[in-house]
């Protein structure tokens, strides 16, 4: 495993020989997100950046909104000399995931997507704009105790309580300048061109999940040529911190099934 310097953005390359699998985190994650996929994926070339103003990449000015996250993301993987890829997403990566595979169809190979999500919905808007003045104001530590509370399920809480630890370490070591220019470009965010996605497609959604409940990955399936959809029973919004083995089990079956 070795960190690369792409830009302004920090990646971990998994320096593996095979296909090249690119992890999006989403808000308030870090590559640390698929840390509990990695040995399903040790033949492959993994790369996880950390977002800009996320995990340990600088916020630094730039193309704005999602849309300037997807093509952070375009530009620090052709860096890395890969020019075709797998990616996979956990909830706002899962938004970026779906604009470059509409945007570059010939660099995605397939999609995996955990906790999907479309674009906001007007509360969710207001919701997000809220809480980047409140990350501006007062920090993190507010927003990592309601989020890890709220986004897990509670049979994940009493199963394994570390999950929501997890989650409220992941928020806790957020910058808050950059988690907050995430929860305002997430706020801003338009739909994908969903008829333009025309690789394979997983999926891969939370029963209990109160952020992307499982009406919105039917929603998104139904969008998306041909994608599949697998529902985990008992788990919240962070799916692969909820449901390891199931999640790198999805994943892994999707990759090798799409292989070029």
């Amino acid at each position: 495993m070795a960190d690369l310097r792409l830009g302004s953005m920090v990646a971990e390359d998994s320096g593996g020989s095979g296909p090249a699998v690119v992890l999006i985190h989403g808000l308030g994650g870090d590559s640390n997100t698929f840390e509990p996929l990695m040995s399903a994926l040790a033949d492959y070339r993994v790369l996880r950046p950390d977002l800009p103003g996320a995990g340990r990449s600088a916020l630094r000015p730039g193309r704005p909104g999602l849309k300037g996250l997807a093509a952070a993301v375009c530009d620090a993987v052709r860096l890395a000399g890969v020019e075709r890829a797998h990616f996979a997403g956990h909830s706002m990566g899962t938004l970026l995931c779906q604009y470059l595979a509409a945007d570059l169809p010939e660099a995605v190979l397939s999609l995996t997507l955990f906790g999907p999500i479309l674009e906001p919905a007007p509360a969710a808007r207001q919701a997000l704009s809220e809480r980047a003045e409140t990350a501006r104001r007062d920090s993190m530590a507010g927003i990592a105790d309601s989020v890890s509370a709220a986004s897990i399920a509670e049979e994940s809480r009493r199963a394994n309580p570390v999950a929501q630890a997890f989650v409220r370490e992941s928020l806790m070591r957020q910058d808050p300048a950059g988690y907050a220019a995430h929860c305002r470009a997430l706020a801003a965010a338009a739909a994908a061109d969903h008829a333009a996605i025309r690789c394979p497609t997983l999926l891969i959604a939370g029963e209990k999940d109160p952020v992307a409940p499982v009406a919105m990955a039917q929603s998104l399936k139904n969008r998306i040529s041909e994608a599949e959809l697998t529902i985990l029973p008992d788990t919240g919004h962070w799916t692969t911190i909820e449901a390891p083995g199931q999640s790198a089990e999805l994943l892994r079956a999707h990759l090798d099934k799409s292989a070029p």
